[in-house]
């Protein structure tokens, strides 16, 4: 579901009535598609979300709190030069369009009175960001010049031009009466001619007034009869009355298999075109319909934009170990055929008198199977020289062999060392947690260009959970955590769990002296399970030690620790069972 210009024209009259006359107090880019401005009236401070990702363009009011980046992007630094200290004079929108003006009154660097214009543009894939002065583009969020566009450029210097629309009329401008007349014209279901036959509302609209007007009707538009035609009027003229009062605020989720709820669309009105199943949601306001319903999708993309690089970066490391490993083994498998070479070398020197030099093969009975055996020579060699070569080419094996199984017991811990970085990538809840990562990658030499924070990070604690039974369980977050907590802060009756053979964290449950309760070891377990990359897995397989039990092999990576006495549950976790443990730490 995008936003529509029926829907943006609330959200913008919203906005206007709460920011109007506010000062602009700090400008922010958490992403490359979003810039976040901190806002102060006479009594309150308000966070604008500008959003030109193109999955989820929109404007409103947030609550939620954002990672930014360590270096301000250029187009953040530009804002923050022409806007910081502005007043919002006027927010205004193209009528029909899904495009909102912010006018702002700033002084420029000769201390001038200017007027300096947002345009937020929200438009699917072609959404975006242009900074406007006196009509000329100052500079654009994505620059779109003549390679992008034939149509319309948005490069600094250049006049600010309106992108084309769409040839239909007006929803909210045009009669009921005119709006079905035309869409009847067309040999459509009727929704689809709706559509084909207005601008500036969605799917949603079109789709809830041929539910309004007739149901769940598979009639073309062309077949409507007088009756059907005035009901599906009377159904558009209802909607635009709702809009016209304001509207509610609606969002509608569908269950799913999984029992979550899925967000699948929202309007200025409460939705009837989903039947008794959909749950629909009522809010004060559209900024708060808008957050809740992009909230855990928005979450997710931008930390996945954000790890993208990162993820690249140790996927090439771990395929370039993957395959250096099949290339290891294939020369291993060669190698193992050296006992092969040491035979010829005894065959030669066992028949010396049939051996001369110049000749290129012999053949000689193998006399430990009685079989003919044809043997390759260097005809510049003598039948002695020809028997030593066979030898120093199996000595050669030999050592290639030894060195070949060394490397690849190396190559099995590199590739299940950076397995478990993926993990942690993928699984990584915010920036902080990414910049460990970077930085564990770059004390280990797979990095080499990562540069620190100017200010020191301070690391981030352990995961901490309280069992039933009121004892301790420590979570790693990453391998640099899981090895701090399992060599350093665990003692040697403290009780370790790990998924087996999956990358996942190191779990510890303190003992503190004291014999732990199956319930808790059941729920360290299900913890290893949940943070591991075997979340979602049932019956899945958890290792479980004493803490004295472990220890490091020399050399080896962050994270990868060695144990011989263990026991193994295996283990389903249970819904909600994060929340119970948490439940367990407030009491």
């Amino acid at each position: 579901m995008s936003l529509d210009a029926a829907t943006l024209a609330l959200v913008a009259d919203e906005l206007k009535n709460t920011l109007l006359d506010a000062k602009i107090d700090k400008i922010f880019e958490p992403t490359r598609d979003e810039v976040l401005i901190t806002l102060r009236t006479r009594t309150e401070t308000h966070r604008l979300l500008l959003s030109a990702r193109s999955g989820s363009a929109r404007v409103c009011l947030t609550r939620e709190s954002f990672e930014n980046p360590l270096t301000p992007p250029g187009f953040c630094m530009l804002l923050r030069k022409h806007l910081t200290g502005g007043r919002l004079i006027e927010l205004r929108r193209e009528p029909g369009d899904r495009i909102v003006y912010f006018d702002f009154r700033c002084t420029n660097e000769m201390g001038d009175l200017v007027t300096n214009t947002l345009a937020v543009e929200l438009m699917g894939r072609y959404s975006n960001l242009v900074l406007v002065q006196n009509g000329r583009i100052i500079d654009a969020l994505k620059r779109v010049d003549f390679d992008d566009s034939e149509v319309r450029q948005l490069l600094p210097g250049l006049a600010y031009t309106l992108p084309p629309k769409p040839a239909r009329p007006d929803f909210l401008e045009t009669s009921a009466a005119a709006i079905v007349a035309a869409a009847c014209e067309k040999e459509l279901p009727v929704a689809q001619a709706l559509g084909k036959t207005v601008a500036g509302v969605g799917p949603v609209v079109v789709r809830e007034a041929t539910c309004r007007a007739l149901g769940e009707t598979p009639a073309l538009a062309c077949d409507l009869t007088a009756e059907e035609k005035a009901r599906l009027a009377a159904a558009i003229d209802e909607l635009k009355e709702e809009h016209a009062r304001g509207g509610i605020p609606t969002a509608v989720r569908l269950p799913q298999p999984d029992g979550a709820p899925k967000p699948v669309e929202f309007s200025f009105f409460v939705l009837q075109q989903y039947g008794s199943a959909a749950i629909l949601t009522q809010y004060p306001s559209y900024s708060e319909m808008l957050e809740d319903y992009y909230a855990t999708k928005d979450r997710a993309e931008r930390l996945r934009q954000k790890s993208r690089e990162l993820y690249k970066a140790v996927h090439n490391m771990y395929d370039r170990a993957v395959r250096k490993q099949a290339a290891r083994k294939e020369e291993l498998s060669q190698s193992a055929k050296a006992d092969t070479l040491r035979l010829y070398g005894e065959l030669l020197q066992a028949n010396l008198w049939a051996l001369h030099k110049g000749d290129r093969q012999v053949t000689v009975q193998n006399y430990y199977t009685g079989e003919d055996v044809t043997i390759k020579l260097d005809p510049r060699l003598g039948g002695i020289e020809n028997a030593q070569k066979y030898f120093r080419d199996y000595k050669k094996k030999q050592t290639a062999h030894a060195m070949l199984q060394k490397l690849l017991v190396e190559g099995e811990a590199e590739i299940e060392y950076l397995r478990t970085v993926l993990y942690e990538v993928e699984s990584a809840p915010g920036e902080m947690a990414l910049n460990e990562i970077r930085a564990e990658l770059k004390s280990q030499g797979y990095l080499k260009y990562y540069k620190q924070r100017d200010r020191k990070q301070k690391p981030a604690d352990f995961l901490r959970y309280t069992s039933s039974d009121g004892f301790e369980i420590l979570v790693g977050r990453n391998n640099l955590q899981n090895d701090k907590l399992t060599l350093h802060t665990a003692r040697g009756k403290d009780l370790w769990f790990h998924v087996q053979k999956a990358p996942g964290s190191h779990c510890v449950v303190m003992s503190r002296g004291e014999d732990i309760p199956d319930t808790t070891r059941q729920e360290a377990a299900e913890l290893a399970v949940l943070h591991s990359s075997q979340n979602g897995g049932a019956k899945v397989p958890v290792d479980t030690t004493e803490v004295k039990n472990i220890w490091k092999a020399n050399g080896a990576k962050p994270g990868m620790v060695l144990y011989e006495v263990y026991t193994t549950v295996y283990v389903t976790p249970r819904e909600k069972f994060l929340d119970e443990l948490k439940a367990n730490a407030k009491k």
